[in-house]
C-alpha cells in the first residue's frame, strides 16, 4: 500500500499537470495568453452592460456624463484587478509611471496628434475635399464648451482605455510570453502584429469595406511601435488621445456625433475623404514618423525596449 507521502506527491503532480496550461508555475500567475485576453473580455463586457443600462434608462446630456463615470470606474477597476491578480506587477510596471517627465512625453504625443489632424484639415481645405459651413456648434443641448469638455472625457478616458488594453496587457503580456520561445526582439514583434489585429478587429463597427480596416491597421501599428521602442505607455496615450479628440474637433470624425470647432462639408472622393480616407492613412503614418523621431531624438536611438518583453518578480 502506498504511503501518504506518495500519495501526496502523486496528487500533487497530477494537479500541476491539469493546472499546467492555464498556470506559469514559475512566475506563479496566469500563462500569457490568458493575462494578455482576460482584461479585455473582463472590461468589455462591464462597458456593454453600463453603456446598455444608461442608454436605456437615460436621455442626453444626463446620459453621457453617467457614461463618462462608468467608463472611469472600468478603467480604474480594470488596471486594478490587472495589477493586483492578473499580471501582478505595479502600474508603473505597463509604462504608466505619471512623473513630470512622463507628462512631457504625453504633452509630445498630443502635440503631435493635433498637427496630423491640422495637416489633414488644410490639404483637404485646399485639395477643395471640404467646404466650411459653420463654426463652433453642437449636436446636443449643451452649450459648446460644456459639451466640449464632456466629450474630452469621453474621448480621453476611451483611448486611455485602448491603450491600457492593446498595448499594456495584450502586447506586453504576449511579449513577456513569446520571450522565452523566439527571443525577446522577435517576440515583441509578434505581439506588435498581433495586437494591432485584435485592434483592428474591435474597430469593425466603423468599418464599411474591408479595405477600410487598413486604416486601423495603420493606428494599431504606430501606437504599438511607440509603446515597442519606448517602453512607455505616456507617447501612445497622448497621441491617441488627442487624435481622436481633435480629429472631431476640427469636424473630420465623421463617424463621431460631437461638439466641432469646424464644421464641415465632405465633398471629396470617398477614398479620400472621411475618417477612413486615404488623407487621414497618410497623415497617421507621418504621425507615426513624427513618434519614431521624437523617440529617436530623446534616447539616441531607436531599438526595442528590452521593458516590454520582462516581468521582474521581485517588484510585484
Amino acid at each position: 500500500m502506498p504511503s501518504t507521502e506518495t500519495q501526496d506527491r502523486t496528487a500533487w503532480r497530477v494537479w500541476y499537470w491539469l493546472i499546467w496550461p492555464v498556470w506559469n508555475h514559475d512566475d506563479r500567475r496566469l500563462r500569457a495568453p490568458i493575462r494578455a485576453l482576460l482584461p479585455l473580455v473582463l472590461t468589455f463586457l462591464a462597458l456593454a452592460v453600463i453603456q446598455t443600462a444608461v442608454r436605456a434608462r437615460f436621455e442626453h446630456p444626463i446620459r453621457e456624463l453617467l457614461e463618462l463615470i462608468g467608463l472611469t470606474v472600468v478603467l480604474a477597476g480594470g488596471l486594478l484587478v490587472a495589477t493586483r491578480l492578473i499580471d501582478r506587477r505595479p502600474a508603473a510596471n505597463y509604462g504608466l509611471s505619471v512623473d513630470r517627465d512622463w507628462c512631457k512625453t504625453a504633452a509630445v504625443g498630443s502635440v503631435i496628434g493635433i498637427s496630423v489632424n491640422l495637416g489633414a484639415l488644410v490639404v483637404s481645405l485646399y485639395a477643395g475635399w471640404v467646404s466650411v459651413t459653420g463654426f463652433a456648434e453642437t449636436p446636443g443641448v449643451l452649450p459648446f464648451v460644456p459639451a466640449v469638455i464632456v466629450t474630452f472625457g469621453l474621448i480621453a478616458v476611451a483611448a486611455m482605455w485602448e491603450e491600457f488594453i492593446f498595448r499594456a496587457t495584450i502586447l506586453k503580456n504576449l511579449a513577456e510570453g513569446g520571450a522565452g520561445y523566439v527571443g525577446r526582439k522577435p517576440a515583441v514583434l509578434i505581439a506588435v502584429l498581433i495586437s494591432t489585429l485584435v485592434f483592428a478587429a474591435l474597430h469593425g463597427g466603423k468599418v464599411t469595406h474591408v479595405s477600410q480596416y487598413g486604416y486601423y491597421v495603420i493606428a494599431g501599428l504606430v501606437l504599438g511601435s511607440a509603446y515597442a521602442l519606448s517602453g512607455d505607455l505616456a507617447l501612445s496615450i497622448g497621441f491617441h488621445v488627442f487624435y481622436n479628440f481633435s480629429q472631431g474637433l476640427l469636424g473630420l470624425g465623421v463617424s463621431q456625433v460631437t461638439p466641432e470647432l469646424v464644421v464641415l462639408n465632405l465633398v471629396g472622393p470617398d477614398r479620400w475623404v472621411g475618417e477612413e480616407g486615404l488623407i487621414h492613412v497618410f497623415f497617421a503614418i507621418l504621425g507615426g514618423l513624427l513618434l519614431l523621431a521624437y523617440i529617436r531624438w530623446q534616447d539616441g536611438k531607436l531599438q526595442i525596449d528590452e521593458r516590454v518583453a520582462r516581468w521582474n518578480s521581485t517588484s510585484v
